[in-house]
């Protein structure tokens, strides 16, 4: 089994969808089949049909979060090392093309959110920025070409 590591925020933000999707989800799914079923002839009612086809995605979304939510561990900030780019390093860098100065949080798949800077270790900047020091500059491989990134900082 693999672990799926997650900030105490992230875990308390899977805690809180699932459960969300296991009670209102439920009750709402079951609502709009039951007043679809009011309706008369199961066998010609796409409602119905509509409304069990979006009960079996629900139940795969849960089913999903709760395998994840089995799976998840939070990491104790506290415990991490700062000098160098790990797993829930907020790392300060400098694009040495364009001399623009980003912050971005190397998280778990699960939690990432560009919109907030908070990028996957998974992917490609993630995967480069993994391990380097500060002053150090990574060469990472995007789709748009070559990035060079040097480290500013790394905090947490």
């Amino acid at each position: 089994m693999s672990f799926i590591y997650l900030t105490k925020e992230g875990f308390e933000k899977l805690k809180a969808e699932l459960h969300e999707l296991k009670t209102k989800g439920r009750a709402e799914a079951a609502q709009a089949i039951a007043e679809a079923r009011e309706k008369g002839d199961l066998s010609e009612n796409a409602e119905y049909d509509a409304a069990k086809e979006a009960q079996g995605l629900l139940e795969k979304k849960i089913a999903e979060l709760d395998d994840a939510f089995s799976r998840a561990r939070v990491l104790d900030e506290s415990q991490l090392d700062t000098s160098k780019v790990v797993l829930m390093s907020k790392v300060e860098v400098r694009n040495l093309k364009v001399n623009k100065v980003f912050t971005y949080q190397i998280v778990s798949a699960p939690e990432a959110d560009l919109s907030q800077n908070k990028i996957s270790v998974d992917s490609p900047i993630g995967k480069g920025l993994l391990g380097k020091k500060v002053g150090e500059t990574a060469q990472i491989q995007v789709p748009a070409g070559v990035v060079e990134f040097e480290i500013i900082s790394i905090t947490f």
